[in-house]
């Protein structure tokens, strides 16, 4: 699984020790858990199994996302990070901030994000950044009375930063994110959909969703304390995913089989 909103692509290193990567991964899991961070997921991928050309795509990611609302607004942020079978790949960061604009009603909301990330590069010691970039513009949100139900309109103005291989410049992107808990509790279907303007790629424009699927386990009989879900996140993409030649110019479904604590 790449990262959301990444604008330069990785080499695609080795494809990794499974059960090694997994421990790693594992640790690295438990590691995050004196943050505050409201869930922690671990994600095996399988596109390195499904295309040729994503053979040395990293195949284990985890995933630390918060959010957090207050009288003004509200903060959210994740961090992904992919490991190699000797350790980590690399690292992804997305924090945004929203300011409500009416008191009455907070639907409406001025969004504020910034992206950025690092990764390293197949077969050298050395590391390559993703071109940041800061966003700014509105927000729709809606929930139902109990929550179950939510979901965010998004449409920013986004100026990308000078990068290591590419010049900045202006941009665009609309997002929507959803979430939507039924079966008493016991699934959970959610996920978000980006499209931005990026001038280098073909079309100039990148399409990325990641919908997601739990099954909750806190919702079965006797449970109330496991906070685990286990499920699915399938990355749909156009123009976002680098291969081994170092093209992002193909369309990819790619599943991952998931597990998620929430706290």
């Amino acid at each position: 699984m790449l990262y959301k909103g990444q604008e330069t692509g990785d080499k695609l290193p080795i494809k990794m020790n499974m059960k090694k990567n997994l421990t790693v991964a594992i640790l690295c899991m438990f590691a995050t858990l004196s943050a505050n961070a409201q869930n922690v997921q671990i994600h095996y991928d399988f596109g390195h199994t499904l295309y040729g050309e994503l053979s040395g795509r990293p195949n284990v990611t985890t995933t630390v996302e918060m959010f957090k609302p207050d009288r003004f607004g509200s903060t959210f942020m994740f961090t992904d990070i992919d490991f190699f079978e000797d350790g980590a790949a690399g690292a992804y960061w997305e924090v945004a901030r929203e300011f409500n604009l009416m008191k009455e009603n907070t639907r409406w909301a001025a969004h504020v994000e910034y992206n950025g990330g690092l990764s390293s590069v197949e077969n050298m010691a050395i590391a390559n950044r993703f071109q940041h970039a800061l966003l700014a513009g509105l927000a729709w949100n809606w929930h139902s009375g109990d929550f179950n139900r939510t979901l965010s309109l998004q449409a920013m103005y986004k100026q990308y930063f000078k990068g290591q291989y590419n010049d900045g410049f202006p941009g665009f992107q609309t997002t929507a994110v959803w979430s939507t808990t039924f079966a008493h509790g016991f699934c959970t279907f959610s996920g978000f959909f980006d499209l931005w303007y990026n001038k280098y790629v073909d079309g100039k424009l990148i399409v990325l969703s990641e919908p997601q699927f739990w099954f909750n386990l806190q919702a079965l009989p006797g449970m109330r304390d496991i906070h685990l879900s286990l499920g699915t996140e399938v990355e749909v993409s156009n123009n976002f995913v680098f291969d081994k030649n170092g093209k992002n110019n193909k369309m990819y479904v790619i599943p991952t089989l998931a597990a998620k604590w929430t706290f």
